[in-house]
C-alpha cells in the first residue's frame, strides 16, 4: 500500500475526531422555563405531583442547563409584577432559550392573576422582544390541557380562547409554537376517561402519605403525566427543527 493510500484513512479519522471535538466543546446554553404550576418544580411535600419541567430537564446532554423558573399560580401578569421575568431577562445570554407557557391563571376572572386578552398578548410579546434583544430564542407553548371529558367521553377544550391567543402571537411574531394544548388533548382522548386519570393527581385515601384523604386533581400531573407532557414538548422541539434539538440525548 502506498503512502498516499495510508494517509487517506488517517485524514478521515482526524476529520471525525476534530468534528467530535467541536461538538463536545459546543458552548453551554441555558433553557429557561417560565410558566405556572403545570410546568413548575414541586416541593417534596407535594409529591407525587410533578410539573412537566421536572422530567424535561433530564433529556438533554451536558451542554444544556434547564433552569425552571415556573411557579405555582402565576400568570404573565404576576410573573412580571413579582420581578420574576426581570430576573430571567437579566440572566439571558446569546443562544439561550426561553420556553413560555402561561394561560391557566391568566384566563380565570376570579383570580388576582387574571389578565384580559389584550394584556395577555402584550405580555407574551414583551417576553419575546426582550428575549430576542439578548439574542436568545423564545418559544411559545399553549397552556396544557385539563382533564375534562363530556358525557360521551370526548375531551373538552378548556383553554380555547387563551390558547388561540398564543397561536396568534406566535404567527404574528414568527416565533416557534408548541401547541401543547392540542397535543395533550389528543393524548388524553387516546387514553380515555379512566386511563387518563393515571396522568393526573388522582389518589385514593391513604394511597400516599402526602394526601391521606386522597386527591382528585384534573389540572396537575402525576410523575407519569409530567413525563408524558415533557415528551410531547420534546417531540415538537424536534419537529420544529430547533437547534436545541441537536442537544437532546440520543440513543446510542
Amino acid at each position: 500500500m502506498t503512502r498516499k493510500h495510508l494517509l487517506r484513512p488517517l485524514a478521515a479519522t482526524l476529520f471525525l475526531l476534530i468534528a467530535a471535538g467541536f461538538r463536545v466543546a459546543e458552548r453551554p446554553i441555558t433553557v429557561y422555563l417560565i410558566g405556572d404550576s403545570t410546568m413548575a418544580n414541586k416541593a417534596v411535600k407535594a409529591y407525587p405531583e410533578a410539573g412537566w419541567g421536572m422530567p424535561f430537564a433530564y433529556f438533554f446532554d451536558q451542554t444544556v442547563k434547564v433552569d425552571n423558573r415556573a411557579v405555582n399560580g402565576r400568570s404573565t401578569k404576576t410573573f412580571i409584577e413579582e420581578k420574576r421575568w426581570q430576573s430571567v431577562s437579566d440572566s439571558l445570554r446569546e443562544g439561550d432559550y426561553v420556553l413560555i407557557q402561561f394561560g391557566h391563571n391568566d384566563e380565570v376572572k376570579t383570580k388576582k392573576s387574571y389578565i384580559d386578552e389584550a394584556g395577555y398578548q402584550n405580555n407574551l410579546v414583551r417576553f419575546i422582544e426582550e428575549t430576542r434583544a439578548k439574542k436568545a430564542n423564545p418559544v411559545l407553548i399553549t397552556p396544557v390541557a385539563r382533564r375534562s371529558f363530556d358525557a360521551e367521553g370526548k375531551i373538552q377544550d378548556t383553554h380555547a380562547v387563551y390558547s388561540q391567543l398564543v397561536r396568534d402571537v406566535a404567527a404574528a411574531q414568527s416565533v416557534p409554537l408548541i401547541d401543547l394544548d392540542k397535543r395533550s388533548q389528543v393524548l388524553l382522548q387516546s387514553m380515555g376517561v379512566e386511563n387518563s386519570k393515571l396522568l393526573y393527581l388522582h389518589l385514593a385515601a391513604d394511597e400516599h402519605p402526602n394526601y391521606p384523604a386522597g386527591k382528585e386533581d384534573n389540572t396537575h400531573f402525576s410523575e407519569l403525566g409530567a413525563r408524558k407532557m415533557a415528551q410531547l414538548v420534546l417531540a415538537d422541539i424536534k419537529a420544529l427543527k430547533l437547534a436545541l434539538a441537536e442537544r437532546i440525548v440520543k440513543n446510542p
